[in-house]
Formats: C-alpha cells, sequence, structure tokens
C-alpha cells in the first residue's frame, strides 16, 4: 500500500534580481545558503537523509551535479546520494514529486528536495559558426593548414550569444516563451490592460507579505563572500500602477504584443528546499508535519501554448479525484506572465475549452482570485526557473497554514510543452 509522504519544513533565500553579470552567488552557493540555517533547527543529523534531489536547469561548468556539491558542502556525509533533475520550469517541483514517489513507495523515509538557479550566471556562448572555426584550427596539422584556418576568421565569430536566450526558445516551434504566452493571451481574449492589472496586483501582495512578516520563516538571509547579506525579494516594485505599465512597449511582439517586462516573471537568482518524510521517520524523529502530499500530475501539450500546462495538469489532479475548481481553497499558480496566467483562468471558464481539451461536461467554473497567489509570485518575486516549482509548493503550505484552508494546488506551466500541479492538503 502506498504511504503517506508528508511535508516537514522548508526555507529559500531571497530572490534577486539577475544583474549585468554574474551574481553574488552561484546555483550551489544559493543552495548551500538555503540548506545550512534549514538543517541546522533540525532535531536530527543532515546524514539521517536517505537522499538529496535538487533541481537546476542552467547548471555551471565548476558544479556538474549541483546536487552531490550541495549535499557535500552541507556536510551530509560522502555516502549521500544526490542527482540533479531537470525539466524546465517544473525543475523544482520534479525533486518534491521524485522524491515523494520514492517515500511513498517505502524505499525511502526522508528526503531533501529542492530547486537552484542562478541565473545572473547563464553562459555567453560561441555561434555555431564561430565553434567550427576553432574546431578547424585546432584540428590543423601543418603550418599550412593553420594559415588556411586563420585567414577564413570572421568578426561574427568572437560575437556571443546569450545562452539564456537560446534556453528560453523552444527547438521545436522556435517561439520564444514570452511568444508562447502572446499565442495564448490571443486564444483567450486577454487584453494589455488585463496583464498589467494582474502585475500591478501580484506586487502589492508580495510587499503586504513583507511589510506583514508573513515570509519572515520561509526566506533565510544570505550572506555573500564580501559580507553583503540579502534578506528580502529585491524585485518587488510597491509603487507599480497601470500608469507606468502602461509606458512599456511589447518585449517580444512589437508594435502589437501585450507581453512586457512589466507583466512578465522576472529573471532571478534564488535556492528553495523542502523536507520530506514518511510516517516512520515522523515517529522516529518527533516530527510535526506541515501538509501531506495527497497527490501529483503531469501533463504534455503543444509547445506553442505551453501556457495552458497548469490547465491540464491541475485539471487532471482534480478529475482523479472527484474535486471542483471550487473544492481548491488556495492556489499557487506559477506567474511565468500575467497574460499566460490569465489565460489559464480564462480556458477553464470556457465552455468549448473544457468540453474538447479538458473532456468535462462543461466549463470548470472561475477560480476566486482571493484564493490565488495571495502573496505574489514570480512577476513580483522573481522566476528562478529550477526553483521555482519548489518554491510554490512550500510557500502553498505555509500560506495554506497560516490561512486554516485544508487543501491547496501548487501548478504552472513549463517550457517546451509541459505542465505540473501538486495536491496538498495540510496536517
Amino acid at each position: 500500500m502506498a504511504r503517506p509522504v508528508y511535508i516537514i519544513d522548508g526555507s529559500r533565500t531571497p530572490f534577486l534580481k539577475a544583474q549585468g553579470g554574474p551574481g553574488p552567488f552561484t546555483p550551489v552557493d544559493l543552495a548551500v545558503q538555503a540548506g545550512r540555517p534549514l538543517l541546522a533547527r533540525q532535531p536530527f543529523a543532515p546524514e539521517a537523509f536517505d537522499q538529496v534531489i535538487l533541481g537546476c536547469v542552467n547548471v555551471i561548468a565548476d558544479e556538474m551535479n549541483p546536487a552531490r556539491v550541495a549535499a557535500l558542502r552541507l556536510g551530509m556525509g560522502e555516502d549521500m546520494v544526490a542527482f540533479t533533475v531537470q525539466i524546465n520550469c517544473g525543475s523544482g517541483m520534479q525533486s518534491i514529486d521524485t522524491a515523494y514517489r520514492y517515500i511513498e513507495a517505502g524505499d525511502a523515509d526522508m528526503i531533501l528536495a529542492g530547486g537552484t538557479e542562478a541565473l545572473s550566471y547563464a553562459p555567453l556562448v560561441y555561434p555555431a559558426s564561430g565553434v567550427r572555426w576553432f574546431a578547424k584550427l585546432m584540428s590543423a596539422r601543418t603550418a599550412m593548414a593553420r594559415l588556411s584556418a586563420i585567414l577564413g576568421v570572421r568578426p561574427s565569430f568572437f560575437k556571443p550569444i546569450i545562452g539564456l536566450e537560446r534556453g528560453l526558445t523552444d527547438p521545436v516551434t522556435e517561439l520564444n516563451m514570452g511568444q508562447t504566452a502572446e499565442v495564448v493571451a490571443h486564444l483567450m481574449g486577454v487584453t494589455r490592460e488585463e496583464a498589467d492589472a494582474y502585475a500591478v496586483e501580484s506586487h502589492k501582495r508580495l510587499a503586504n507579505a513583507q511589510s506583514q512578516g508573513f515570509l519572515k520563516n520561509e526566506i533565510e538571509t544570505a550572506f555573500a563572500r564580501d559580507g553583503k547579506f540579502y534578506d528580502h525579494d529585491d524585485g518587488v516594485r510597491p509603487d507599480s500602477s497601470m500608469d507606468k505599465l502602461a509606458k512599456l512597449k511589447p518585449a517580444f511582439e512589437r508594435p502589437w504584443g501585450q507581453v512586457t517586462a512589466g507583466n512578465s516573471s522576472q529573471i532571478t537568482d534564488g535556492a528553495c528546499w523542502t523536507i520530506l518524510a514518511s510516517e516512520d521517520a515522523v515517529k522516529k524523529h518527533g516530527l510535526t508535519p506541515k501538509a501531506v502530499i495527497t497527490d501529483s500530475a503531469w501533463a504534455g501539450l503543444d509547445p506553442s501554448i505551453m501556457g495552458f500546462g497548469p490547465v491540464l495538469s491541475a485539471t487532471k489532479l482534480l478529475k482523479k479525484h472527484n474535486l471542483t475548481l471550487q473544492d481548491i481553497e488556495t492556489w499557487e499558480i506559477n506567474e511565468a506572465f500575467a497574460s499566460q496566467l490569465l489565460a489559464c483562468l480564462a480556458a477553464w471558464k470556457d465552455d468549448k475549452f473544457c468540453r474538447e481539451v479538458l473532456g468535462l461536461s462543461g466549463a470548470a467554473g472561475e477560480i476566486d482570485r482571493a484564493r490565488l497567489n495571495v502573496d505574489g509570485g514570480a512577476i513580483s518575486l522573481g522566476h528562478p526557473v529550477g526553483t521555482s516549482g519548489n518554491r510554490i509548493v512550500l510557500h502553498l503550505v505555509n500560506a495554506m497554514k497560516r490561512l486554516g484552508t485544508k487543501r491547496g494546488i501548487a501548478t504552472e506551466c513549463i517550457g517546451g510543452g509541459l505542465g505540473g500541479a501538486m495536491l496538498i492538503e495540510t496536517v
């Protein structure tokens, strides 16, 4: 029989806006900054975990398998099995899901699952023509061959390409993520004004959460090597307004596009960890669970409309457990783009979409905005790609405990045409 799997605790770093160059922390640095205080407050030794699973998309060359490097730096022992998972934006949730399945099946009792991403460390890469030229030069065996290669050099060979730009472009459809948001917004009739209004609300909700101290038990202060410390998400703009956002030009589809820098998620660095445990581990270590994972679901769809991923994956969960949208008291839907999230909400209200795409008898209904992303989301605090799926699960649990709600879903769209969702119940 499947065993219950509990969420015990978790923590994250502040999410820091990516600057013009590498930030103060690498992906493993961030994972260590979030993990040290989390492990230090537990009633068991770091070696008590069975595994470490970490989501990370942009792994840097100096930190291959960042899960293992982080586990060693966290003092979890040389025999700690640790591996890294990558499913684009869903990587942080995939780490939790993989841990959940191991524990549920009885193959582990306690796993540290996380996500980390330092988008400011995304590499600059040479164009393919430049790489071929370098290869030709390095393989030349005679003076004439080397001279021939040198004479074939072109300035364009040395013009770097931002790796993040290519990474956020789907190789099948050749659309970047912002363009896919334009597609789903067009299909569901989402306007620029609606997207901007949602973005303003996201900033105001995060600013309120910060001022009320709602995040103090979730965020661990990160200390850089130069002594500077970071104790809050620095992408929030409390003074955001419709007038200010209206002045921004479309970022991807000029002049008529509606996706702008102001109503999109921010390019950010950050890490998050979640501790998962079986009932046996709870009893053994005297732990107090916060929530139990009821189930998870993943869905695939056309990459050009990947923004509908939350609708497909969350609906799969709802149908499996005979639930409706209204049965879910608290929602965390990752805010990749305001227009993309609003298109998801519109899809659930659309009778034709629900019948033909979701296989429902009619429109699923409406999600009360008071139940959705109650403390803001990626538009105001950022979207470190490999981390966000972990953060929305951890924050969902913390928000439900604070609000006194019982059942929640964390869900996200995933580049490449995927969606992931997790059904959580508080304990």
